[in-house]
């Protein structure tokens, strides 16, 4: 496995309409929400992780811990980052991660994945 610290990935997109939420209509505006900011900061850390992992292989999540700070717009094009800051035991992987709109800050915070047996898991599961 060659998941070292240091390893980066971003990944652009579009806020689209199934990633806002005007809280209930208390906004009076949509914006990106909270779980879908969460979603792709974890989807980009696991795609940077798959990318350098064994065949059989995969990452789970088991721990967030962001904080979101600004508000996107529906249309507004954001870029989602990940950074290994650590792996430990070559499991468990600790990433940086960050979602912004231009220069502005959205969201950052850490995530944690373990990697995970996916076919020994497969085995497990067709034999149980």
């Amino acid at each position: 496995m060659a998941l070292e610290p240091g390893l980066e990935r971003t990944h652009t997109f579009v806020v689209g309409e199934r990633m806002l939420t005007d809280v209930g209509g208390n906004l009076g505006v949509r914006v990106l929400s909270t779980p879908a900011m969460i979603s792709v900061m974890e989807r980009n850390a696991a795609m940077l992780a798959q990318e350098h992992l064994e065949a059989g292989t995969a990452t789970v999540g088991f721990e967030v811990c962001v904080r979101h700070v600004a508000g996107a717009l529906e249309g507004a094009r954001c870029t989602v980052s990940a950074r290994l800051r650590e792996a430990v035991d070559g499991r468990k992987l600790r990433f940086d991660v960050t979602l912004h709109e231009g220069e502005r800050a959205i969201g950052m915070g850490t995530h944690e994945r373990r990697v995970s047996d996916v076919q020994r898991h497969r085995a497990a599961a067709r034999s149980g």
